[in-house]
């Protein structure tokens, strides 16, 4: 079956392709392509966008460079896939006339809203390697479909972006292994791994304040490919429901390595006017780290596009925790 849905995939990816004249070419063995012959500033018509969509179905983010988006461009484009998303708070650094667009550059101002400095914020938040990678947002009910980032400013070098398939990396385990998790449950919630402050944390408080809290199925259909994704997310889940602590971090970490192995990974290397759109149901990502002590700016614009509720090969959806419904952000 895993080799059927391929062929198929990637044969109806073909013939989306030649119709819209455009080209695709892969950059990995499982994840990632590139998008040429298309400026996403015009008004694309329908086969440029089926197109687009079947290249992201099939190689889960796709990249475009040299591209002349503006912000209100960025999100026209989006609309042409979703539905964006505005998200209730953002940074000063935002556009206030375009509510869904969010520069990354406002991530700055978080550390300080809490009272620490940022290398503080990054050691508490932190505490693996792991845990760095993530889908956005998967502690909400409904998480985002896809984002779209769109570079403005780069630093001549470093500053990558990694992805990793999700699909791969459920089709990678073993049989018996997927009959395990096929039947399991995650809690995904705000500030797993934090590591409080002493006495008074702000950003305890704002956990309790303002918690977000989903119970979603470990291995995710996908809704429009059918494919059996690993639904992991190293940010948002601690605990696999049922099983005790000690199970559960053992699990999560081997479910973590297993989803971003080397293979199953793309790496990005940004110019300004680059855009990444990736299927944020399908893949997790890693932020780059490597350009905080290099004086360089880094500015990114950032429109997701709303989800839906996630269900698992029981048929069954996940169930909100506490202080998520669908299209609550």
């Amino acid at each position: 079956m895993r080799n059927i849905s391929q062929g198929y995939r990637a044969a109806a990816t073909a013939k989306a392709v030649k119709a819209a004249g455009i080209e695709v070419k892969a950059v990995a063995g499982h994840i990632g392509a590139e998008i040429t012959g298309v400026d996403l500033a015009d008004d694309l018509d329908d086969a440029v966008v089926a197109a687009i969509r079947a290249a992201l179905l099939r190689w889960k983010v796709v990249f475009f460079r040299e591209q002349r988006l503006d912000h209100a461009g960025h999100v026209a484009f989006a609309r042409r896939f979703g539905s964006p998303v505005v998200l209730p708070r953002r940074g000063s650094v935002s556009p206030p006339d375009v509510p869904e667009v969010e520069t990354t550059a406002d991530r700055l101002e978080l550390p300080g809203r809490y009272g620490m400095e940022s290398s503080e914020w990054l050691h508490r938040r932190n505490h693996t390697l792991l845990r760095r990678w993530h889908s956005d947002k998967s502690n909400h009910l409904d998480p985002p479909a896809g984002t779209i980032l769109r570079a403005e400013t780069v630093p001549p070098y470093g500053g990558d972006t990694t992805w990793s398939s999700l699909v791969a990396a459920y089709e990678g385990l073993s049989m018996p292994v997927r009959a395990f998790v096929d039947g399991l449950r995650a809690e995904h919630r705000l500030g797993v791994g934090y590591q409080p402050r002493p006495g008074d944390d702000a950003y305890v408080r704002h956990l309790l304040e303002h918690q977000v809290a989903t119970a979603h199925p470990l291995v995710r259909v996908h809704p429009d490919t059918k494919e059996r994704l690993l639904f992991i997310n190293g940010y948002y889940v601690e605990q696999i429901i049922g099983l005790s602590r000690q199970e559960s971090q053992a699990i999560v970490d081997m479910l973590l390595e297993q989803a971003v192995r080397p293979e199953y990974t793309v790496r990005f290397r940004w110019d300004s006017g680059s855009v990444a759109f990736w299927d944020n149901r399908a893949t997790i990502h890693l932020a780059p780290r490597d350009t905080s002590h290099l004086d360089f700016p880094r500015i990114m614009h950032r429109v997701i596009l709303a989800g839906e509720v996630p269900v698992g090969p029981d048929g069954k959806p996940s169930e909100s925790l506490t202080g998520s419904e669908p299209g609550r952000w």
